[in-house]
């Protein structure tokens, strides 16, 4: 077991503990997810799309029940108490603010209007709101130039980094981050990776991401959890899973032969060496 995983009941900062979610009472969708978020580190969920990344997102957020879902068994803890009976305000107050995929700005308002709303749950003053929409700024310096736009006329790229400064403008602990490279160009990705290392390393802001690019995802956190149908099949350092011949075959269409075909990854997916 590797120091992370083996240290997660001390160092945890969230910790989901053997949690099941169903829809409409029915659809069993998350089957005994357990996972730990130390503090100040970037943890990766990994997987193809419909695995259970966003609902893992949404269950520790609270966010299931306005989709008629329920964790049914199962817990989440953050910072050692219990927190999935809280409702998504409550949470946000505690430090655990979650990016939405596809970023959902205000697409009427401004962007710093947009940014604003972030801190609709903070009583430190006008000052100190002030204050953090300047260090928003700093880290996106694009968005500064852009402040007065509407959020619906500007990229995708710029929506995507209003998104995520909206959450860090309600003072966040951690950031539940959801697919952030979705239908972004691999340069703005990097720079959006980019700035979350810094946000982490700087800030100590820890987080959690969602994420299909899995290289991406890998070369910025330090360590990675992968989800396949509801079930997490396999964990480890972010730098050991990058090197993982079945990571790199599976998710990545390579091997040490090489490239593999669709053919041949379809087969490779039929045989789950890693669930053997």
């Amino acid at each position: 077991m590797n120091d992370l995983s083996a240290s997660g009941a001390s160092t945890a900062y969230l910790a989901v503990n053997n949690i099941e979610v169903i829809y409409d009472h029915v659809i069993l969708v998350l089957k005994g997810v357990s996972l730990v978020v130390p503090k100040g580190r970037i943890v990766a969920l990994l997987g193809a799309n419909g695995a259970g990344k966003s609902t893992t997102l949404k269950a520790i957020s609270n966010l299931l029940r306005a989709e008629r879902g329920d964790v049914t068994k199962g817990g989440v803890e953050f910072k050692g108490e219990r927190v999935d009976q809280l409702t998504p305000n409550e949470l946000v107050r505690r430090g655990v603010v979650q990016v939405m995929e596809g970023r959902h700005c205000f697409g009427h308002l401004t962007i710093e209007e947009n940014l604003l709303t972030g801190a609709y749950t903070r009583r430190d003053g006008r000052a100190e709101i002030k204050r953090s929409l300047e260090k928003v700024y700093e880290y996106f310096p694009r968005l500064k130039t852009r402040r007065t736009s509407q959020a619906g006329y500007t990229s995708g790229g710029e929506q995507q980094m209003c998104a995520i400064g909206r959450a860090l403008m309600a003072n966040p602990e951690m950031i539940l981050l959801d697919e952030p490279s979705m239908g972004l160009a691999p340069q703005i990705v990097e720079e959006i990776f980019e700035i979350v290392r810094g946000l982490n390393t700087r800030e100590n802001v820890s987080f959690l991401l969602a994420e299909q690019n899995t290289m991406v995802a890998l070369r910025h956190a330090d360590f990675g959890y992968i989800l396949e149908n509801g079930r997490v099949v396999m964990e480890g350092v972010a730098a050991e899973l990058a090197a993982n011949e079945d990571v790199k075959e599976f998710y990545l269409g390579l091997s040490s032969a090489g490239r593999k075909s669709f053919r041949e990854v379809k087969h490779y997916r039929r045989r789950k060496r890693w669930l053997a």
